[in-house]
């Protein structure tokens, strides 16, 4: 019998052919990363859940079905957050998203027991409103990570982000939209208020990425060698002192010192990453130091400030207007909290001025106790750890810097509101993110997890050059 004629496979054919295998194997490969963010998930909501049950024994004595439910109900967003992880990035950070959710959870629950105290109810209730904010914001997540299916478009818009940045942020100065306040961060539209500085964070964001990127070459050039460190050439200061001088004019014009601070930071920690160079994070230490007294010296808000936080106990200065009281009561409140807390729903966090927002932190801390600050700590401290790692195992340099930069944002302005209502430092007034009440921090918030979630997918999804 004669032998079967061979044939011979187009390259097209064996190339479709290998398409189609690729694709049944992703398909039938087990999810690991996705399946080990499921579980973290699903121990979030069971942490949430339990928390907001303890929150209405403890102050009502009774549990009450209906802003359960809603509750529960969000974490539906979350599920469809991870369900398109699934589909369109399944190998993005299974971190990011369980402690997200973890922190958006224990700070709907504490703003929920404040209003128990305080008595409002439906729309008034500022947890209610946080709810609502939270599924604008996970919906936005969610958004960004089916439509940016390369985070790598931002880099042609390098400039039109700095652009957007600078508007946001000269926004609340304009006659008619600036809302009168103690800063003037605020926007109003007439039928909501909204913080700009948080979406500019993220567009300023965009563009250090960018703009570093194609300047970093000039920034990096060999300097002096002064004391084991090589300083850059005069001419190479300028994009450092525009920075710093753009900041000086947020202390200054808005009376906002925690956004001034926290913009300056991070383009100082970008250009650290960009060029490796100390240099850049000595010189950006001193302008910050530099400006700082100058604007304790001149601006009475901020020098106000400085003595709020060093004398905080003096009774003239706690009954003064503008005092120190609200900064002694929230310190009062975690020593009431002590190791393991007063227990959620039994302690009395809402003495505290504001304790919803700029104080929820020592909320927390009071009904939690020392355990439970360490213990949020501890989910900040992953979060910003697996920011940097996505940053540093990237490929290109726009991912490095990007992922970089809004980790090391999220996690400075932590401390700087950590540090402010434990009497580390200053009391800037910033929110401490995923936690404080306020809908323009979150839906920011909840952005920033989409890109880490992008940029981490791309990492791990394209295979690195191996040379040698």
């Amino acid at each position: 019998m004669a032998d079967a004629p061979l044939t011979r496979e187009t390259p097209d054919a064996v190339q479709a052919d290998t398409a189609v295998v690729r694709a049944l194997r992703r398909i039938r490969t087990p999810q690991r990363l996705r399946n080990r963010e499921l579980a973290m998930l699903l121990f979030a909501l069971v942490i949430s859940i339990a928390a907001l049950v303890l929150v209405q024994w403890g102050a009502l004595g009774v549990i009450a079905p209906g802003f359960l439910i809603a509750f529960g109900g969000l974490f539906t967003t979350v599920i469809a957050v991870h369900i398109a992880l699934r589909v369109w990035a399944r190998d993005a950070d299974p971190f990011v998203v369980p402690i997200a959710t973890l922190l958006t959870g224990l700070g709907i629950v504490m703003i929920y027991r404040i209003d128990l105290a305080i008595g409002d109810e439906g729309w008034d209730a500022a947890s209610t409103r946080q709810l609502a904010w939270a599924a604008i914001a996970i919906l936005g997540c969610l958004a960004v990570v089916i439509l940016l299916r390369n985070y790598r478009i931002l880099f042609r818009f390098t400039y039109i982000f700095g652009l957007l940045g600078v508007v946001l942020l000269i926004l609340p100065i304009v006659p008619g939209l600036g809302t009168d306040a103690n800063a003037d961060v605020w926007v109003s539209l007439g039928f909501f208020s909204f913080q700009p500085g948080e979406l500019a964070k993220i567009a300023l964001a965009i563009f250090f990425a960018g703009y570093l990127v194609r300047t970093r070459e000039s920034l990096s050039s060999v300097g002096t060698r002064v004391l084991g460190i090589t300083w850059p050439r005069a001419r190479e200061l300028g994009p450092i002192l525009v920075i710093w001088v753009i900041s000086m004019g947020i202390i200054v014009l808005q009376r906002d010192l925690g956004t001034g601070l926290l913009l300056f930071g991070m383009f100082v920690a970008m250009l650290y990453v960009a060029t490796g160079k100390t240099s850049w994070v000595v010189i950006g230490l001193l302008l910050a130091a530099g400006g700082a007294y100058l604007a304790s010296r001149v601006l009475p808000y901020v020098g106000g400030r400085f003595t709020n936080w060093l004398d905080a106990f003096n009774p003239d200065l706690i009954d003064a207007n503008g005092g120190s009281y609200q900064l002694v009561q929230g310190i009062f409140g975690l020593a009431h909290g002590g190791l393991l807390g007063t227990g959620l729903g039994r302690g009395r966090p809402y003495i505290t001025p504001l304790s919803q927002s700029d104080y929820i932190l020592p909320s927390l801390g009071e009904e939690l106790g020392l355990a439970g600050v360490f213990a949020i700590l501890c989910l900040y401290l992953v979060f910003a750890a697996r920011g940097i790692r996505i940053g540093v195992a990237g490929q290109d340099d726009f991912g490095k810097l990007l992922a970089t930069g809004l980790a090391f944002t999220l996690a400075l302005q932590v401390f700087i509101m950590v540090g402010g209502v434990t009497r580390v430092i200053p009391l800037t007034g910033l929110t401490t993110p995923f936690l404080a009440a306020g809908g323009s921090s979150l839906v920011a918030n909840w952005l920033i997890v989409a890109l880490l979630l992008r940029i981490s997918d791309a990492v791990r999804s394209r295979p690195r050059a191996v040379i040698g």
